[in-house]
């Protein structure tokens, strides 16, 4: 029988693991799955803003816990998913995304900036990916696996913002996405990406106090910058039977920047 709008959303009995969730994109995300009914499992290296966070999804009468764990290092992230296995039960869905980013001029980018960058942006997100599908999603032959890249990964920056690292990294996020979900279709995994644009966060805070918020936002035709509710719809429908024929993708949730030539 072909289920309802409602029951293709429902992520009752599922679990899902959130790199970077404690604040952010991430806790958004986190949000918008516990609401949807899954249990959630928070990681990010600080243990008080994982508290934090719980303890707010809880208050929303969400079924959270937490992990520290740095998705820069190898076995922090072995770890990681051992745990995240061990009292989830199975990991249906899989949210990278931990990130970094260093501003600096392409030719004088510090060698160990580009590579902190490129190791817990993309090489973080392979080896997760990697620990829990061969323990987990693939075995059961089913899993989602989203991936958080940017718009920063499509395309250039305007001349005032010099991120190099960062937008080579998320450019590599969206083809890792693209080669892992041929590769892995055959088990039942879908894999795809959200490319933010301009958010609130605490990562871009600097910058939109030095470039001021409405220039940032006067470069989107919605003329605004995204807030706390703007990526739990895409999110939600990747990680639900609603996007179980979607793979391989990404989809710009940046109020129009990337639309403009």
């Amino acid at each position: 029988m072909t289920r309802s709008v409602q029951q293709l959303f429902d992520l009752q009995g599922q679990s899902a693991l959130i790199t970077g969730g404690s604040r952010g994109l991430g806790l958004q995300i986190a949000h918008a799955l516990g609401e949807a009914g899954a249990k959630v499992l928070l990681s990010a290296r600080k243990a008080e803003e994982l508290e934090e966070a719980v303890q707010e999804l809880q208050s929303a009468g969400i079924d959270a816990r937490w992990v520290a764990a740095d998705c820069a290092q190898e076995a922090d992230i072995q770890r990681l998913a051992q745990e995240a296995l061990h009292r989830l039960g199975h990991v249906d869905i899989l949210v990278n995304n931990a990130g970094a980013s260093w501003g600096a001029p392409a030719e004088d980018h510090p060698t160990a900036a580009w590579d902190k960058v490129m190791n817990l942006n993309v090489r973080g997100y392979f080896l997760l990916s990697q620990a829990i599908a061969k323990h987990g999603m693939i075995p059961r032959k089913q899993g989602r696996i989203i991936n958080v890249a940017s718009i920063a990964g499509l395309g250039g920056n305007p001349v005032e913002m010099k991120t190099i690292a960062y937008n080579t990294s998320k450019g590599a996020v969206i083809n890792f996405t693209r080669a892992l979900a041929a590769e892995w279709g055959v088990h039942g995994i879908t894999v795809n990406a959200i490319c933010p644009g301009f958010f609130k966060t605490k990562m871009a805070t600097a910058l939109i106090e030095k470039l001021g918020e409405d220039k940032m936002a006067a470069h989107a035709p919605l003329r605004r910058l995204g807030d706390d509710e703007d990526l739990k719809g895409v999110a939600l429908l990747y990680a639900s039977a609603a996007g179980k024929h979607i793979t391989g993708q990404w989809l710009a949730v940046d109020g129009g920047v990337s639309c403009v030539v």
